[in-house]
């Protein structure tokens, strides 16, 4: 392989990095990558369209026509009164084609009123609103899912936008033949059709407009274009620009994250790029400047969750589809030195060990954005939840390490479970300390507890009976979600949802219900905690204990401190912890087994935490771990805070003991190691170690850290000096320079426990 530096920076100069990375928003000015589109980057040609105030004002007088229409066709009229208005951007420094209003200008009149209104109906017709306040309690939360979209990238790549509306229409014209077309399919078509053709006038704005310049790159624009426009893309240019305008429009008009670029990055570009070579229209160097300039759009976005795409992966044949393109995107990124997007490596038994190689020397570097998915546990479970074999090994990964069958299947939504907050509910008879509201189930005066097991069964009950409420609001959310946020462009894709004209999140594909899991090591240190402290060496009385948690440990300093220090916790190779920690893990999976949603879809379980640890840990009370109030809890399948410090081994041995294969949708382990076990050139057979460890026992996916607390110390005394370390945090990678401080202060308590 040529130098990764030589090969690459050539072809994205300098000039035109800066150009893009203030496409989005100004890097001269303060930016929130929470809310990243607020804003806009430079000026975009005002003759090319409307002001995003001007499409507000028609928007809003839009919406004021449509009353009383249905809500499929007031977001398609609202999706094209944007694609036909918004200023546009062929730029000499950049090979793909810029929407100035990339806003979500559509949600004041679409989503964000549909939704409230339901929400709404909803508490009326239970009486209650239990997602309120569990929410408010930190015991989790309640949503409809629109961030975890994959749209059939087969399709896309085989139709393009032309032949997925020519296919629309003969399905429609079979159906109307037949005479058996309903209101809701009728309005689906319309309105889809609508969308679509929004599209296609889109792109030959884009087009004409792009034969209006005379730069070296306006006519590799503009045949992109014109190819994008006729029909299915021809080069791979046409795929990465076809990509990056699905993106755009799903995510940034429609309300539709797409969470994954490509079935494979490398497995959907490389069909198109051995043809390119291989016909000489370009060369290598061309095709490298493509891909450096399509990653860079996602890293100049600045999504905080970062933009996912996957490579590798392995064929039902059992052969690895890792390929050249595989290592050339690993190349490219690690010369541009990007942290978003992030990457998932699919592996399995036959990925081939040079391109791990790769791959964990990069982690070795610093680049901790990549996060490694089993295989064999992901095939095991999806098919656990009804797929085919040939259907599980050809899984997309989506989100941060979320697996799906491809083209038959989408979230409707994704609720949170806080695995901690029910011990708060045991020692307070189900009610909120705070609001003192019955959240839980009475499970009786603790004080009267005579033994572990009737504490450990009282969480249990206190875990199930919150389970059962939450399900009660997410049953009636999930009836209307189709009606919140019309899932148009996404179902024109997929076969399944145009040969029946129903909407994806209407059970055109299977819907699914996402459960995730947060806190999980907290709970298990903290019920082992109540074992160890009351039950098994009688330090204290569960009358002491709840009295320290309930003023916060304050007076009690030493008997947190004790708590801290118990010896059976999670993450420590614990055969006690790693017990209940599977029993943990099971009765939670259970909650769900041969549970069916309102659509008839599968309810799936997922060992995730995303921001709750922190969101959660806020308004979550003193628990019997010697976590005080406020403080935050563990994260995805890994131990709390600090108490991984028996060492990698142990860790691995505490999360493999789960059979994450029950975690239907996904579980991630978090992995922080000391730079010095990884020096020298042996450092990355270290690594391989790890990961072939941690997969060979049954682990789903993991990801690393490789950090030294005097590091992270300095680094937080002298920011400047450290622009580009990047901290990797629950699914997704940030600059540690981007980190509250609290967040920081965790990273280093935990790299303490590491360095010890």
């Amino acid at each position: 392989m040529a130098d990764t530096a030589a090969l690459v920076f050539p072809y994205l100069p300098e000039e035109d990095r800066k150009t893009i990375e203030n496409k989005y928003h100004k890097t001269d000015e303060a930016f929130d990558s929470m809310n990243r589109m607020a804003y806009h980057g430079y000026a975009y040609d005002a003759a090319t369209g409307m002001a995003d105030e001007e499409i507000k004002a028609g928007l809003a007088s839009l919406a004021a026509s449509m009353q009383g229409e249905g809500h499929p066709i007031i977001k398609a009229r609202m999706v094209e009164y944007v694609l036909d208005h918004t200023r546009i951007d062929i730029n000499e420094h950049d090979y793909f084609i810029g929407l100035y209003s990339w806003g979500r200008l559509i949600d004041p009149y679409t989503v964000d009123p549909w939704y409230r209104d339901i929400r709404e109906s909803v508490a009326v017709e239970l009486g209650n609103q239990y997602d309120t306040e569990l929410e408010e309690a930190g015991l989790g939360w309640i949503r409809l899912d629109f961030d975890h979209a994959v749209p059939d990238w087969d399709s896309l790549a085989a139709l393009g936008f032309p032949g997925l509306l020519a296919r629309l229409e003969r399905a429609y014209g079979r159906l109307q033949a037949s005479g058996q077309i309903s209101k809701r399919q009728q309005a689906f078509y319309t309105a889809t059709c609508i969308e679509y053709k929004a599209v296609l006038r889109l792109i030959e704005r884009l087009y004409r407009y792009a034969q209006t310049k005379q730069f070296a790159k306006a006519p590799f624009i503009a045949e992109s274009l014109a190819h994008l426009l006729a029909g299915p893309p021809q080069t791979t240019l046409d795929m990465l620009q076809l990509i990056y305008l699905y993106f755009m429009i799903s995510e940034c008009i429609g309300h539709y994250q797409v969470r994954s670029l490509g079935y494979g990055l490398d497995g959907t570009l490389y069909p198109f790029f051995v043809r390119d070579l291989e016909s000489g229209l370009f060369t290598r160097e061309q095709l490298t400047a493509f891909l450096s300039y399509f990653l860079m759009q996602f890293s100049a976005m600045g999504n905080y969750w970062g933009q996912p795409f996957y490579l590798g992966g392995t064929g039902a044949d059992g052969r690895t589809k890792v390929n050249e393109l595989s290592h050339l995107i690993l190349q490219i990124y690690d010369a541009l030195g990007l942290y978003n997007p992030k990457i998932q490596i699919k592996v399995g038994k036959s990925t081939p060990r040079d391109f791990l190689d790769r791959v964990l020397t990069m982690i070795k570097g610093g680049l901790n954005s990549i996060v490694f998915c089993n295989e064999e546990v992901i095939i095991k479970a999806l098919m656990h939840g009804g797929a085919t074999y040939e259907e599980a090994c050809e899984a997309v990964i989506k989100g941060c390490y979320e697996y799906a069958v491809k083209a038959d299947s989408i979230p409707i939504s994704y609720n949170m479970i806080n695995a901690l907050k029910p011990i708060v509910l045991v020692f307070h008879n189900g009610r909120d300390p705070r609001t003192g509201h019955l959240l839980g189930c009475e499970t009786g005066d603790v004080i009267s507890f005579a033994d572990f097991a009737q504490f450990y069964n009282a969480y249990r009950a206190q875990l199930a009976c919150v389970i059962d409420k939450t399900m009660v609001w997410v049953e009636r959310l999930e009836r209307h979600v189709h009606e919140v946020n019309p899932c148009l462009l996404y179902s024109g894709t997929v076969s399944r949802c145009v040969e029946s004209l129903t909407d994806a999140m209407d059970g055109g594909v299977h819907n699914v219900t996402d459960m995730w899991f947060s806190g999980f090591g907290s709970a298990v240190d903290a019920l082992m905690a109540v074992y160890e402290l009351v039950f098994e060496t009688g330090v204290t009385t569960l009358a002491t204990l709840k009295e320290a948690l309930d003023r916060n440990w304050e007076g009690y300093e030493q008997l947190r401190l004790r708590a801290q220090a118990c010896r059976h916790k999670y993450g420590r190779g614990d055969s006690m912890a790693d017990a209940y920690a599977c029993a943990l893990h099971r009765f939670f999976s259970s909650c769900f087994a041969g549970r069916k949603n309102c659509h008839g879809g599968n309810i799936e379980y997922e060992l995730h935490s995303a921001r709750a640890y922190l969101a959660m840990g806020d308004v979550t009370e003193a628990t019997p771990d010697g976590r005080r109030a406020g403080e935050e809890t563990s994260k995805n399948a890994s131990p709390s805070n600090g108490a991984d410090n028996a060492g990698v081994t142990a860790l691995i041995r505490s999360a493999t003991s789960l059979d994450l294969s029950l975690a239907d949708s996904g579980a991630c382990l978090d992995c922080m190691l000391h730079p010095s076990a990884l020096q020298g050139e042996g450092g990355v057979d270290v690594l391989y170690g790890i990961l072939r460890t941690y997969h060979d026992r049954g682990g789903a996916s993991i990801h690393f850290n490789v950090f030294s607390v005097d590091m992270l110390r300095d680094a937080q005394a002298h920011p400047e000096k450290y622009q580009t370390l990047q901290v990797r945090v629950c699914g997704w990678n940030v600059l540690w320079n981007n980190l509250e401080k609290r967040e920081q202060d965790a990273y280093i308590k935990r790299a303490e426990g590491i360095a010890s």
